[in-house]
């Protein structure tokens, strides 16, 4: 079984990941943002970066679904490559932060990819107020 937790930042998705996998006893699966070595890069030069860091996270992810294909476990998943690829790529598209030409070529990747993976058996949507969000992003 694999669940995944989507949300904003700040809306928990870390927290219910952990309470959930501790509370059945599943593996849970985070983001990898601590040894993304594209990260500081792109909050100093988003433009630049953008593509390189979506691609570090698309890769990521693809890495960890292909784990969780390869087994039959229980995993609990926080944050999907769907977010990465409908929310975030697609937003810094949008926000002219990355190119047209990298935009179409990250979303024809995300496309062979996401053709090669079975999606999550539940996606769990965490909604929270702004002031919450805010709260818990200073936090």
């Amino acid at each position: 079984m694999h669940i995944a937790i989507v949300g904003n930042i700040g809306a928990g998705k870390t927290t219910l990941t952990g309470l959930l996998a501790k509370n059945y006893g599943w593996e849970a699966l985070y983001e990898a943002i601590d040894n993304n070595p594209y990260m500081e890069d792109f909050y100093n030069d988003m433009k630049r970066w953008s593509f390189n860091l979506q691609i570090y996270f698309l890769n990521s992810r693809f890495q960890q679904l292909t784990e969780i294909g390869k087994n039959d476990r229980h995993v609990i998943q926080d944050r999907t490559i769907y977010e990465d690829a409908h929310i975030f790529a697609e937003n810094l598209h949008e926000m002219a932060l990355m190119t047209t030409r990298d935009y179409e070529n990250y979303k024809a990747i995300f496309n062979n990819i996401t053709s090669f993976i079975r999606p999550p058996d539940l996606l769990v949507y965490l909604r929270a107020s702004v002031p919450t969000l805010v709260n818990n992003i200073q936090r």
